[in-house]
């Protein structure tokens, strides 16, 4: 995620250079030996938002086009907040969808990520909505939330 590295290198060295390179270490060396979650992340309109793929890949992720071939359904919409996309989701779930019957339907707040530290915070939340148990950071409800039918 050389991005993601060039925005932390851009911050002057020091203690939270090294914090938020530990954190994303952390993820990586968790996730090494597990395998990819087939992802769908979805719009409003509930189409492929294609926004979030590099945040999805480095947190253990594969971006699926299809949501009925993804265990996890994310949705997320830049400019939306968690409370907008709450109305919306129930009308465009699909009951076929693996995602929905097993309780993996995900709604992301748009929390502008701008900073180093917020972009970690989104690699971490992700981490966590595809490997429950694995990962908790404790953003659920604040950042993003489970949407069980």
């Amino acid at each position: 995620m050389s991005f993601l590295n060039g925005v932390i290198n851009k911050l002057e060295e020091g203690e939270q250079t090294e914090e938020l390179r530990d954190r994303l270490e952390i993820i990586q060396h968790k996730i090494k030996f597990m395998d990819k979650v087939p992802v769908a992340c979805m719009d409003s309109d509930n189409r492929l938002n294609t926004t979030l793929e590099e945040f999805i890949n480095f947190a253990g992720g594969v971006l699926e086009e299809n949501p009925s071939q993804a265990r996890v359904v994310i949705y997320f919409e830049p400019q939306r907040s968690m409370l907008d996309l709450m109305g919306l989701v129930p009308a465009m779930m699909q009951s076929e969808w693996p995602a929905v019957e097993y309780n993996r339907l995900y709604i992301l707040d748009d929390q502008s990520a701008t900073s180093a530290e917020d972009l970690v915070v989104l690699v971490e939340d992700i981490a966590e909505m595809l490997y429950p148990g694995y990962f908790v950071f404790g953003n659920e409800g604040k950042n993003w939330m489970s949407f069980g039918v």
